[in-house]
């Protein structure tokens, strides 16, 4: 299961927000078995707007990952700080393709 987010920050907030994502996607890969990748970029011409692609074992394991501790907290420790957040669904070319 692959997701795509796509989130736009407040400028001011930049680096703030930059620790707590790098927080959360740390915690994520290493205490939930179902996140297989969280691979975050940001724009190098808008730096305050940056691409998440997520990958996850499966659907239960998306769900785990939505009510874990840590995500609730990035949602608290953000939400003055996300101005725009889009997630969508995207299916892989080749599937099962894995990243060395």
């Amino acid at each position: 299961m692959i997701k795509i987010a796509h989130i736009t920050v407040e400028p001011s907030k930049l680096e703030e927000y930059k620790q707590i994502l790098k927080e959360e996607i740390e915690a994520s890969l290493c205490l939930e078995e179902g996140v297989e990748v969280l691979y975050a970029v940001w724009d190098k011409e808008h730096t305050n707007r940056f691409t998440i692609l997520e990958k996850y074992k499966n659907q239960d394991a998306y769900d785990r990952h939505f009510v874990s501790p840590h995500l609730q907290k990035y949602f608290a420790q953000t939400k003055d700080m996300v101005l725009h957040l889009e997630i969508m669904d995207a299916i892989p070319l080749i599937d099962g393709l894995r990243m060395k």
